[in-house]
């Protein structure tokens, strides 16, 4: 749990933009599959399609600079115009390089505290 950093990002779909949100989704997570260090990559979407949280988990800080580098060149642009962040929360600690990428995206930080967990 120490070296691991995670977050759930949670956004709202802008009107009309749902396919091209969809179709952009498809194309990370197939993206983000090849990527060993990336644990978890998960995208929940609620049930009148406005709302999308993902959760993403991160073997350390290295794996996640490396995804988000990643994403920023590939997909951010297109991420952006679908979608509009309501909140960014971050778990664990992460490196000051990776708090300097997140800080971007208005994250709001939470350290471990306690508790377990039987994933990777």
């Amino acid at each position: 749990m120490e070296q691991h950093v995670s977050w759930v990002l949670e956004a709202a779909v802008k009107d009309g933009r749902l396919d091209a949100f969809t179709a952009l989704m498809h194309e990370m997570v197939e993206g983000t599959s090849a990527e060993p260090q990336t644990l978890a990559y998960e995208w929940y979407i609620s049930a009148d399609e406005a709302t999308v949280h993902i959760y993403e988990k991160y073997a350390d800080s290295e794996a996640m600079v490396a995804h988000v580098s990643g994403f920023m060149e590939k997909w951010a642009g297109r991420f952006l115009e679908c979608i509009d962040v309501t909140r960014f929360v971050v778990y664990g600690d992460p490196s000051p390089a990776a708090r300097e990428l997140l800080d971007g995206f208005g994250a709001a930080y939470l350290a471990p505290w306690g508790g377990f967990s039987r994933f990777a």
